[in-house]
């Protein structure tokens, strides 16, 4: 007797929803998720998000429930497995936990544009490389200049840095003004940022080195090699030596989120299938498939062919890529505005900005993000092309370099990590947050307003 058909293998086209699901109850729910994709999808909505949790850490931190903010975030949670009991707040898990998945996507994005981007030929990376260059330097001298003494002195990274989500989110919102070089050259510019702030953080931000931890950490990164020689492509092999980097670089004095951009520089670059490898695997399997069909199938018969295409859809791509779209949702949405919700809570009450430092520090990080980030972009890119090492890029003109520079100034995310670095003490940290607030809203601002005034709305063809 012929086995009995699967019912659902004739129906074309597929039915609209899965056979268990409600109608009423699955429109409904499109109706609701569907404006949220539509938002997601905004270029500009990473950096809503980060906006809107950094102004309710803000309204909470000064609300009559302010009291309850810093007691949420300093909260222990005790992880145990017999004798062994770790134990660290939750903002510790926040700040050298989660925001190791931050800064892997940021080692995927250098490792990537070393290979494929802007970085991967001297000529191409030079104006970036001379832009980022001088928007670290020129904050940082200023930062010095109006805070040579510590402890303020120690801070003098805070203005180096640039958040590329709120940056772009700036220039998402001019729209047509802003041509895609533009883009081009602040993702760059702001990529190479954050490969001196790793460096900063990893010099001038750990603590003491204990060797045993960094051979740990060696340790982890020899074990992904070997993974990597014995060809383990699946990401969630890689999670238990990326733990033993963590825990080695915490053990070993350096800051543990460095663990994630050294696993993110370490992911191949390189896809294994391609495009076409993928449409000869995947018109095999489908064939196989076919096949299967044709002959009236057993449904565990296709888990085979069904495999193969699920490979060859995996490996159609490289991991960096693969891996970059698929974190960078969680990252944007989910890391970054959990960071500023758990750190930008300042209460103004408490800001004492008439101790003997504070205003220099405050006035220091405002004038280093403000000031510094376009003048020292704009100096050393003038310099870079007057010196024959670099040109100004296809449709990039003196003042989309100017608007980098401006929207460079927008520090948040990175800034705020390296306050909390350079200042342990919890009134240097407030100043030295709200001044990163500040300017990075001034920043945008002025961002805005350039934008606006000097560049002209693209004419679509």
């Amino acid at each position: 007797m012929p086995e009995a058909q699967d019912p659902t293998a004739r129906l074309s086209p597929r039915s609209p929803a899965p056979p268990e699901a409600w109608q009423p109850a699955r429109r409904l729910a499109e109706h609701i998720i569907k404006p949220i994709e539509r938002f997601l999808h905004i270029q500009a909505a990473s950096g809503i998000v980060l906006l809107v949790a950094a102004v309710a850490a803000l309204v909470w931190a000064n609300s009559p429930w302010g009291h309850l903010y810093e007691r949420l975030w300093q909260a222990p949670v005790s992880i145990g497995v017999g004798s062994f009991t770790f134990t660290h707040s939750i903002r510790f898990l926040i700040n050298d936990g989660l925001m190791v998945v931050f800064f892997f996507v940021v080692g995927l994005e250098i490792r990537r544009e070393i290979h494929e981007g802007e970085l991967s030929e001297p000529r191409r990376a030079a104006l970036p490389v001379a832009a980022a260059l001088g928007g670290m330097v020129m904050p940082a001298v200023i930062y010095l200049l109006l805070n040579p003494e510590r402890p303020a002195r120690d801070g003098w990274a805070v203005p180096m840095a640039t958040d590329i989500a709120f940056a772009v989110g700036v220039l998402a919102l001019l729209g047509r003004r802003v041509p895609a070089s533009i883009r081009v050259l602040l993702l760059a510019v702001a990529i190479i940022d954050d490969i001196g702030a790793i460096v900063v953080i990893a010099l001038f931000y750990s603590t003491g080195v204990v060797w045993a931890g960094l051979a740990l950490a060696g340790g982890g990164v020899a074990l992904v090699v070997v993974l990597q020689r014995i060809g383990v492509r699946l990401p969630l092999a890689y999670v238990p030596p990326g733990a033993i980097i963590w825990a080695g670089m915490l053990w070993g004095g350096i800051h543990p989120t460095i663990a994630g951009v050294v696993l993110g520089l370490l992911t191949p670059v390189r896809p294994w299938f391609g495009a076409h490898g993928f449409l000869s695997a995947a018109q095999a399997a489908i064939e196989r498939v076919r096949g299967q069909v044709d002959r009236g199938h057993d449904a565990r018969e296709l888990i085979a062919p069904l495999a193969d295409l699920g490979e060859a859809r995996r490996e159609a791509l490289s991991p960096v890529v693969r891996i970059e779209a698929a974190l960078h949702a969680w990252v944007a949405f989910g890391v970054m505005p959990l960071f500023a919700l758990a750190n930008a809570g300042v209460n103004v009450r408490d800001v004492n900005l008439g101790g003997p430092d504070s205003t220099s520090l405050l006035l220091g990080i405002v004038a280093g993000l403000v000031i510094g980030k376009p003048v020292g972009i704009l100096l050393a890119s003038v310099a870079a092309i007057r010196l024959g090492i670099a040109t100004l890029p296809a449709g990039v003109t003196w003042t989309g370099v100017t608007l980098v520079g401006c929207v460079a100034g927008i520090g948040f995310t990175m800034a705020i990590f390296v306050a909390g670095l350079a200042f342990p003490d919890a009134g240097h940290l407030g100043v030295a947050t709200l001044g990163v607030l500040a300017a990075s809203a001034v920043a945008a601002v002025v961002g805005l307003v350039v934008g606006r005034l000097l560049l002209r709305p693209t004419r679509v063809d």
